[in-house]
């Protein structure tokens, strides 16, 4: 009955018992349930470590079954923080999928071959886009990496979004959260919201990218320099990949116009992820690049971390988020 929660019939059959017989040892427990005493001690410690059974407080020496509304929402927690890792390990699977592709095709920059179209430059960029902004008959699907906008690439985007929505072409894109804190760009966003686009926000995301109609991804040859090439998919596979990695981005992004969750800790999605950075030991210029942020903010945001944990090293800040329970043990 309880198997998918992590126990097996024996544990939960001392659990059981556990809870019927609280003042029942080890031995009586076996001759209930005819079984050894080292297979009960086997179960009580798999009760243990799913933390269902506690010493008594009146005898250190005798365990006690935790009750199940308590049992139970801890097995639960556990459960939701490993879907939540399992969740994390695809979508981190599914962004270097992106990356290995983009940087595959900038490795054989004269190879084109089914499935793949190279562009070199921005004006063959721009104008596959615009081709494929003409053909496109039902949906845009992007991740813009780049955090603020330049006016130049706003004042080119804007005619072709205009053109799709005006046709009920239905548009979702998401931005870094960074965004938010530049004027222009949100400007540009809020238009885009009020034209019928679905705009959303990510503390970071894997690889800028465009697909439509679910049949044609265009991302970048390298992350450095996005005006420098790009390669053009058709392959069904990857495309159906890459449509994955936006859906999974998409459910956890905050639409635009909802202001800056916090989570149980009082983080913020980028403060979050700053921390995982600052943790694995990356520098101001590669967290900003991840954040979409200048390096001065991203030392801002390091220094701010590091005062509310009380740390004087960037070591020292990632070891008190574990402890805190802020950063899980494997970072």
């Amino acid at each position: 009955m309880l198997t998918e929660l992590g126990l097996d019939g024996t544990a939960e059959a001392v659990y059981r018992t556990m809870l019927a017989h609280p003042r029942h040892g080890v031995h009586a427990i076996a001759g209930l349930l005819d079984l050894t005493e080292a297979e009960v001690r086997r179960a009580l410690d798999t009760l243990s470590e799913l933390t269902l059974v506690r010493p008594s407080y009146e005898s250190r020496d005798r365990m006690r079954a935790v009750p199940p509304a308590l049992g139970m929402e801890v097995l639960m927690a556990r459960q939701q923080a490993e879907l939540a890792a399992r969740q994390q390990r695809l979508e981190d699977s599914r962004a270097a999928a992106a990356r290995l592709i983009a940087d595959y095709a900038a490795l054989t920059p004269t190879i084109s071959g089914p499935g793949v179209e190279q562009l070199m430059g921005l004006d063959q960029i721009r104008d596959r886009l615009t081709a494929l902004t003409r053909d496109v008959r039902d949906e845009v699907l992007g991740l813009n990496t780049d955090g603020a906008q330049t006016a130049e690439a706003m004042e080119a985007s804007r005619p072709l979004d205009q053109d799709l929505l005006d046709r009920g072409v239905r548009m979702r894109t998401v931005y870094l959260d960074s965004v938010r804190n530049d004027e222009p760009t949100l400007g540009y966003a809020d238009w885009l919201t009020d034209a019928g686009g679905q705009v959303r926000t990510a503390p970071t995301l894997p690889t800028r990218m465009i697909v439509v109609d679910r049949k044609t991804a265009v991302i970048p040859l390298t992350s450095h320099d996005t005006a420098m090439g790009a390669v053009c998919l058709t392959s069904d596979g990857i495309v159906t990949a890459l449509c994955a990695l936006f859906e999974t981005i998409w459910a956890s992004a905050r639409p635009l116009g909802s202001g800056s969750a916090q989570d149980e800790h009082g983080l913020t999605g980028q403060q979050s992820t700053a921390l995982q950075l600052l943790a694995a030991g990356h520098t101001d210029d590669a967290i900003a690049k991840r954040l979409g942020v200048s390096s001065r903010t991203s030392r801002r945001i390091a220094t701010d971390l590091m005062d509310r944990l009380g740390a004087r090293s960037r070591f020292e800040a990632g070891a008190r988020a574990v402890q805190r329970g802020w950063l899980p043990r494997s970072v």
